[in-house]
């Protein structure tokens, strides 16, 4: 066999990697299809939607010549901490401890991080029971799954439960959270037919409006949802307010969480959350260019609603002989468990190794950890801005209290400013004018535990000079 591929009498010259590239094992299968080619294959396919050409596919490569091209491709992207970064939105930068990873990559770990049988592998098990009681001790909730996908998947998830828990066919959001989720809320519900609406935000707080939602909620609204703090970093403070204005019209309140404020900020089942969604992925998880990430979703022990969430549940038991703790899968309603029309969600695997890497990190913090998290995110954020504002510039463009992302106004324009930015090396802040077409010139910087004074100062002093330029 030779490492590159090419023509030898009509058929593909044998390739290392392929085991079924000889043209000699080709012509034996196209035989037993009674075809000969592999083009008749489509035949199916109507003519005027195919190619009709050979694919422009390079010439393989040689391992030693695919590891210099891959080298020189990855050259070209900027990451921490060569570069600072202050972009967030939805996947922030933070601290892994080593214990974390460490942990994750054990081997009985590892390779048993999706049990599918109730009762096998007792210690991913227990880490998922583990990571649930912590979930729902952050959140102030009564239920946590173990787990799922993303924040955004999450929500289409709550979207869609909540739906069939109401019976109803429209979902409020309001336009301060990540336009992003909203995104993949629409592609979850869309095929239910549940129309999604909106509740606007004000212009100068950033905050959800409170009069209007009130009119916006009717009897036709099977949840509303927000979060705290919003995509601008800004504070809801009239949480309490829409949960009142959704429960007094029978909807479920749903809300959706950074959980690295939590050690700070009131939990949303302090508020009258139904049902509680976020990303652990700050919580002992490398961005990762943007994922894989970690779903959370909590909810209450009503029966209505348990019944209908996804994903699955573990529980703890005692053995009736001996009286030995062990712990089993007691709720999977997921369509590889039960029949696919009574199944709650089509997900087809979960996020349990990174669950168990947040259950790692949640048991490092503890209480006091979580609270000087916050307490680290919110000096360093609010810092910055008062450096901006003693520069003169506007910040936050919002006025609403924000946590550990603000909003800043400048000249430039905020794709301007990003690319001004890079030449510092320093990533962000994320251009708001690719959401929102009045917010063109401002730009969502974004702060957590891993950026030093020196880092801080840096940005401060950038952002002037690119205020000058």
């Amino acid at each position: 066999m030779i490492s590159r591929q090419g023509e030898s009498n009509g058929f593909m010259v044998a390739h290392r990697f392929l085991p079924n590239s000889e043209d000699s094992t080709t012509k034996i299968m196209l035989d037993k299809l009674g075809i000969n080619s592999v083009e008749e294959l489509f035949s199916d396919v109507p003519p005027e939607i195919r190619l009709c050409r050979e694919l422009a596919i390079p010439l393989g490569l040689s391992e030693v010549e695919l590891e210099r091209l891959l080298i020189s491709k990855l050259s070209i992207n900027k990451s921490a901490p060569e570069y600072s970064n202050f972009i967030g939105g939805g996947n922030w930068l933070s601290h892994v401890p080593s214990v974390v990873s460490e942990i994750v990559s054990r081997g009985e770990f590892y390779t048993s991080y999706t049990p599918y049988q109730p009762e096998i592998s007792q210690g991913m098990l227990q880490s998922m029971f583990e990571y649930q009681s912590q979930i729902c001790e952050l959140t102030e909730m009564e239920v946590a799954n173990s787990s799922i996908y993303d924040w955004g998947t999450a929500l289409g998830e709550a979207g869609r439960m909540a739906s069939r828990v109401t019976r109803r066919k429209k979902i409020l959001v309001s336009r301060s959270v990540s336009p992003e989720r909203i995104g993949v809320l629409k592609t979850y519900v869309g095929p239910e037919s549940i129309d999604v609406g909106y509740l606007d935000f004000t212009r100068a707080s950033g905050v959800t409006q409170t009069e209007s939602s009130g009119e916006l909620i009717d009897s036709e609204t099977a949840a509303v949802y927000i979060e705290n703090p919003n995509f601008f970093g800004v504070i809801e403070e009239e949480a309490p307010r829409i949960s009142d204005q959704a429960h007094e019209k029978g909807a479920l309140f749903i809300v959706g969480v950074n959980p690295a404020t939590l050690g700070v900020l009131k939990p949303p089942g302090k508020y009258g959350a139904d049902i509680v969604v976020g990303d652990g992925q700050p919580l002992g998880l490398f961005p990762n260019f943007g994922g894989p990430l970690m779903g959370i979703f909590a909810t209450l022990k009503d029966p209505s609603l348990l019944r209908q969430m996804p994903g699955r549940l573990i529980g703890l038991t005692t053995s009736k002989e001996d009286g030995r703790r062990g712990y089993t899968m007691i709720l999977q309603t997921r369509e590889q468990h039960i029949r696919r029309e009574h199944a709650t969600s089509n997900i087809c695997t979960n996020e349990a190794l990174f669950a168990l890497a947040v259950n790692v990190y949640l048991a490092i913090m503890g209480p006091i950890g979580m609270e000087e998290l916050g307490k680290q995110i919110l000096l360093k954020s609010h810092h910055v801005c008062k450096r901006l504002i003693e520069e003169g510039l506007t910040a936050p463009h919002f006025s609403g209290a924000f946590f550990g992302d603000f909003t800043l106004k400048t000249k430039l324009d905020s794709f301007e400013l990003t690319k001004y930015l890079l030449k510092s090396n320093i990533l962000g802040g994320l251009p708001l004018g690719r959401f929102f077409e009045d917010l063109r010139n401002v730009s969502l910087f974004s702060f957590s535990d891993v950026q030093m004074d020196q880092e801080l100062e840096n940005l401060v002093d950038a952002i002037k000079k690119a205020e000058k330029t």
